[in-house]
């Protein structure tokens, strides 16, 4: 992490070599993107693009938090279904209804994960795996199992298809709203420092006299709020309530934290990081479509998994590469 006090540029790359890379790599695949293709830094695919992944982008910032407690939560992609449905059933009455009331369930289902979590004592990756589950059918009995049109004579779709000054889409403004409010919490409060510390050892945050389950709740209900607001997203942008998406977009978020370089263990982490991990790993399935469209070589959707698979096992290789030699550092000294 950064310390705030005096900036060592050399230190901090020492200790963050993988959300540095992460950096490099997004800016040298937007170069690499720009001198191959035509279109590829035109206002259309920028737009489009940011678009569509603001709702990875959000959905993986919350993962961000909750990883670094050393949880997990594979709820997000059913949430976010349910959610955009919700909103869908909600548009007639405007943005200003659907959107609050959407995020608040999705923060709903993030507190039944830290009940069952904290409460219960059930293990995260049950706890969420139950609730995704849930989420799934709660999407496909309220929905009836088909897409849920928006009512397109309210202003519900404009977060989704309009741009702010003819600049970002509205959808990546508030997103980023978001993260900027969200940076400032694990950077600058005693709050993110406890979720860090959480990750580090839970036992250890006890007795240090933290609290240690405020700040696990906040994580759950904070994956589930971001969901919501990527349902949100979903419904607007795509002008329907989708019951059947957010298929793999828990695996997504995960592999955007671990590319941001947030230990899958807990302790360690970075928001700004996670939102490059996620930008990347959009870029590189949008180089594949652009490459797609010249003709030379062909992408499918399923090569495109096959990529994105071998893209994080190699991150999560160099993860752990990172982390045993820090370990054998520390022994040394």
């Amino acid at each position: 992490m950064l310390d705030t006090d005096a900036f060592d540029l050399r230190k901090y790359l020492s200790q963050n070599p993988q959300s540095v890379a992460v950096w490099v790599a997004l800016v040298a695949l937007i170069l690499f993107g720009v001198l191959r293709y035509e279109n590829f830094g035109g206002a259309y695919n920028f737009t489009s693009f940011l678009n569509y992944n603001s709702m990875f982008i959000i959905i993986s910032v919350g993962m961000c938090f909750v990883i670094m407690t050393g949880g997990i939560d594979l709820s997000v992609g059913s949430v976010a279904a349910f959610t955009s449905v919700v909103a869908a059933y909600l548009s007639p009455y405007g943005l200003e209804v659907a959107l609050p009331i959407a995020v608040l369930a999705g923060a709903a289902f993030g507190a039944i994960n830290a009940f069952c979590i904290i409460v219960m004592r059930i293990p995260p990756f049950i706890a969420t795996l139950a609730t995704m589950l849930g989420a799934k059918g709660g999407a496909l009995v309220i929905s009836g199992a088909e897409t849920i049109s928006v009512d397109w004579g309210s202003n519900f779709t404009r977060m989704g298809m309009e741009t702010a000054l003819n600049i970002l889409p509205w959808s990546i403004v508030l997103v980023g709203a978001v993260i900027v409010v969200l940076w400032f919490v694990l950077e600058k409060t005693t709050l993110g420092r406890t979720v860090l510390a959480i990750g580090g050892g839970a036992d250890a945050s006890v007795l240090m006299g933290l609290k240690v389950n405020r700040a696990t709740a906040f994580v759950y209900l904070l994956s589930g709020a971001c969901a919501g607001l990527a349902g949100v997203i979903l419904a607007s942008g795509f002008g329907a309530g989708q019951p059947l998406e957010g298929i793999g977009w828990e695996l997504s978020a995960i592999a955007s934290v671990v590319v941001g370089g947030t230990l899958l263990t807990g302790g360690m982490g970075s928001v700004t990081a996670t939102v490059a991990g996620a930008l990347l790993l959009g870029l590189v399935f949008n180089i594949l479509n652009f490459e797609n469209g010249r003709g030379t070589i062909s992408f499918s959707a399923y090569w495109q998994m096959v990529i994105r698979g071998g893209f994080l096992f190699a991150v999560i290789l160099f993860q752990a590469r990172v982390t045993s030699g820090r370990a054998a550092r520390k022994a040394q000294t």
